[in-house]
C-alpha cells in the first residue's frame, strides 16, 4: 500500500512539473506571436506612412555646408524618431564668424623679370579670426508630408546649444618703415604703426597663430525650415533656411577700427545630405 502510495505521488510530481513546463512553452510562445503581431503592425504602420508621403526613419544621419550672412560653418547632425511627426536631434558644428565691416584688399604685386605676381589678400585692421565649435540639441517636427515620391516635404527645426569660441590673432606681412625689414607680424601696441599704417604685402593664410588661440564660451539658437526634395525615404537630400542667434560672455575682438559686439544675428541657407534607417 506504502508503495502504490508514492507512485501515485511522484506521479503526480511529474505531472506537475510537465504541466508547468507547457504552460511556460505555451506563454513564450503568446509573447513571441505578440511581439511578432507588433512588429508586423509597426512595418505595416511605416509601409503605409510611405505611402502617404511621410518621412519615416528610426534613425536619422545628416551632414552639410551652412552659409550665413555672417560667415560659413559644416555640421553633422543625428536623429531619432519620436513620433510619425517629431524627432529630436543633436548637431555638431564648426564655422567661421566674420565681421560685417571687413573689407579684403588685394596683396601687393611681387615683379619676377617680365612677370608680375599678386601676393595674397589680407583684411585691413583685422585683429582676429573668429571660429566657433557649436553642441546643439533640438526637435524637428513636420510640418506638411510630401504629397508623392516626387514631392518636397516640409519640416520645422529648432534647437540650441552651447558654443565655444576660439580667437586666433592675425597676421600680416608687412614692410616695416623705419628700416624696410620683411616681418609677419599681428597687432601689438608696439607693432599698430607698422600693422595699420605701414606697407603691408599681403595675409599670410593659416601659417600663425595656432599656439595663440584664446577661448571665449557662449550660447546659441536656430530655427528653420526644411525642404526635402530626396525621391527616395531612405536618402536625405534638403535644403534648410532660418536664422541664427548667438550670445558669447567675452566680446570677441575681431577688428581694431570698427565695433565689436557680443550678440550675433544672422540668417543661414544650408545643403544637407544623409541617410534614414
Amino acid at each position: 500500500m506504502k508503495k502504490i502510495f508514492l507512485s501515485i505521488i511522484l506521479l503526480l510530481s511529474v505531472l506537475s512539473i510537465f504541466a508547468q513546463d507547457a504552460k511556460e512553452k505555451d506563454s513564450r510562445k503568446t509573447n513571441r506571436n505578440e511581439k511578432r503581431k507588433e512588429r508586423r503592425e509597426r512595418i505595416n504602420e511605416r509601409i503605409r506612412l510611405e505611402e502617404e508621403g511621410a518621412l519615416v526613419f528610426h534613425k536619422q544621419t545628416t551632414f552639410g555646408f551652412k552659409l550665413n550672412t555672417d560667415g560659413y560653418s559644416f555640421f553633422f547632425e543625428k536623429a531619432t524618431m519620436q513620433s510619425a511627426r517629431v524627432a529630436n536631434f543633436y548637431t555638431i558644428e564648426v564655422g567661421e564668424k566674420k565681421h560685417p565691416q571687413e573689407n579684403k584688399i588685394t596683396g601687393s604685386f611681387t615683379i619676377a623679370g617680365p612677370f608680375a605676381f599678386a601676393n595674397n589678400p589680407f583684411v585691413y585692421g583685422k585683429r582676429n579670426i573668429f571660429y566657433q565649435a557649436k553642441l546643439g540639441f533640438g526637435q524637428q517636427r513636420v510640418i506638411g508630408y510630401r504629397g508623392n515620391k516626387n514631392g518636397v516635404s516640409v519640416t520645422g527645426v529648432y534647437g540650441g546649444g552651447f558654443s565655444a569660441g576660439l580667437l586666433r590673432p592675425y597676421y600680416v606681412r608687412v614692410q616695416r618703415s623705419l628700416n624696410d625689414e620683411i616681418a609677419d607680424i599681428k597687432y601689438s601696441p608696439s607693432d599698430s604703426l607698422d600693422f595699420l599704417g605701414g606697407r603691408i604685402i599681403e595675409g599670410t593664410g593659416l601659417k600663425h597663430g595656432w599656439n595663440e588661440l584664446k577661448f571665449t564660451p557662449g550660447v546659441h539658437s536656430r530655427m528653420g525650415l526644411r525642404f526635402d526634395y530626396g525621391r527616395f525615404n531612405e536618402t536625405v537630400s534638403a535644403i534648410e533656411v532660418g536664422i541664427n542667434a548667438e550670445y558669447y560672455f567675452t566680446k570677441p575682438e575681431i577688428l581694431l577700427l570698427a565695433k565689436n559686439k557680443n550678440f550675433f544675428f544672422s540668417a543661414y541657407v544650408s545643403i544637407n545630405f544623409g541617410k534614414r534607417k
